[in-house]
């Protein structure tokens, strides 16, 4: 039978590079043409929709890395075709992820002599659920190995939670306790997580550097709640740290903050490599303190990849591009590298959040003295334009910096919220003064030139 494909009719959408090889026809938008193109066609094909992108160094909304040296960007393209799962394959990618999980597991302050034990993840979406997996998977063996029900699992965290964690309680069954917060403390508290315990809690999910608006989470505090909870007869809860992006700092600009593994409630510890990790998207890590925090159950044993190899992750094939680059990434700047590039960035967010201030209608939510992020609101007395039209507006200039609502407890305050990273200079930072200054001229003057509706938040975790 013969095939016969549907031709591109003239009014049907289609799309073609502005200038292309004689013969080049233009191709369906969503559904495969009947044939290709050159190859030189199909990337200015790609590129053009791509223009219109954001830039990415202006997108003041995410925490992920959007610069590396070009040294790192060759590493990564040598390594796009290597399967980082099969380990008898490509061992010394292998290796390199060995190393790093030492190195973190060592920044971390896991027990000397140790074997460092952990893993890299896609991001720290999935070190997340690899952390919490193993917190139920050992609650449910304390509570079978004493002959009590293990059927109502739940995890407490603050309100102020990044969304992986409320998927982990919906996909795997766990009831989310999360603990409103305040005006005065945008972040769980001590009190707030040892209140909401009870034998049934799997863990504690303590954030080092909330995404809401940078803040620390006092983790020292709530593992000394824990204690006090468990020294009066209450439930012994261990601790998970999401350092997604404190992980990178506190290590290097805090070292006298007491927040690791020196916390023997600590059991588990996540951090994304693709944010203050200093490394493209997408790499995490997840680092227990000791072998016995992860249940040896959740780990797999495949060998039809040539030998046998244990797994612990969420998905299987991945590139080792990110591995390489994470490397790199320690061996290229070391511990006083990471200091002067996190040390940067915390100046001049501290910088940049106090010349906002000064502009006179924002007040600060958080100053970047934690993370180098901060969020700012609109004074109370400030009417006829919302944090969503400064947005809008600010993005004229190509500067992305979401508006959005605070978590339960403080919904009514909307803020903005600014991440500087590496890259983002103090010359950057003024001119970035001085547009949101005529932006706020503008707005005052005219006032809203769009309906109040916060749909249009653009968060970014």
């Amino acid at each position: 039978m013969a095939l016969h494909l549907h031709e591109p009719s003239a009014t049907e959408d289609v799309v073609a590079p502005a200038h292309r090889h004689p013969g080049t026809d233009p191709v369906p938008r969503l559904r495969l043409a009947p044939d290709g193109m050159a190859a030189d066609d199909a990337r200015m094909l790609v590129e053009d929709e791509l223009m219109l992108d954001g830039n990415s160094r202006l997108n003041l909304a995410t925490f992920v890395t959007t610069w590396m040296e070009p040294q790192a960007r060759e590493l990564m393209d040598a390594c796009l075709d290597k399967n980082m799962i099969d380990k008898d394959e490509y061992p010394q990618t292998a290796e390199l992820e060995r190393r790093c999980v030492n190195i973190l597991s060592e920044l971390w302050h896991a027990a000397p002599g140790a074997d460092a034990t952990g893993c890299s993840t896609t991001g720290s979406s999935e070190a997340c659920m690899l952390g919490g997996l193993a917190l139920k998977w050992r609650w449910r063996e304390r509570r079978q190995a004493a002959g009590l029900d293990a059927s109502r699992p739940n995890l407490v965290m603050g309100a102020n939670v990044q969304v992986c964690w409320e998927k982990f309680c919906r996909y795997w069954d766990v009831e989310a306790r999360c603990v409103p917060v305040t005006a005065e403390a945008p972040y769980l508290t001590a009190e707030g997580a040892a209140a909401h315990c009870d034998e049934n809690t799997i863990g504690v999910v303590a954030i080092l550097g909330s995404t809401f608006e940078g803040s620390y989470e006092p983790v020292a505090e709530i593992a000394a709640a824990l204690d006090a909870l468990a020294a009066g007869g209450g439930p012994d809860v261990p601790i998970h740290v999401d350092g997604a992006s404190g992980g990178f700092i506190a290590p290097f600009v805090d070292p006298e903050l007491v927040w690791d593994f020196r916390l023997p409630r600590v059991q588990s510890i996540n951090a994304s490599g693709h944010k203050y990790g200093l490394v493209y998207p997408g790499i995490g890590w997840v680092v227990w303190r000791e072998p016995a925090a992860l249940p040896e159950e959740l780990v797999f044993k495949v060998d039809y990849l040539g030998g046998e190899m244990p797994t612990f992750a969420l998905n299987f094939s991945r590139p080792g591009a990110q591995v390489a680059a994470q490397y790199y990434t320690f061996v290229r700047l070391g511990f006083e590298g990471f200091r002067r590039v996190q040390q940067g960035s915390r100046d001049v967010a501290t910088a940049l959040a106090a010349k906002i201030a000064e502009l006179g209608p924002f007040a600060l939510v958080s100053d970047g003295s934690h993370l180098p992020v901060f969020a700012f609101r609109l004074k109370d007395d400030v009417t006829g334009y919302s944090v969503y039209d400064v947005s809008e507006h600010i993005r004229a200039r190509g500067w992305i910096i979401p508006a959005y609502r605070m978590p339960e407890g403080i919904h009514d305050m909307a803020v903005l919220r600014i991440c500087v990273r590496s890259g983002f200079t103090h010359d950057l930072a003024r001119i970035l003064v001085e547009d949101l200054g005529r932006v706020v001229e503008r707005l005052e003057a005219h006032g809203s030139s769009v309906p109040a509706d916060d749909s249009r938040s653009s968060f970014h975790h």
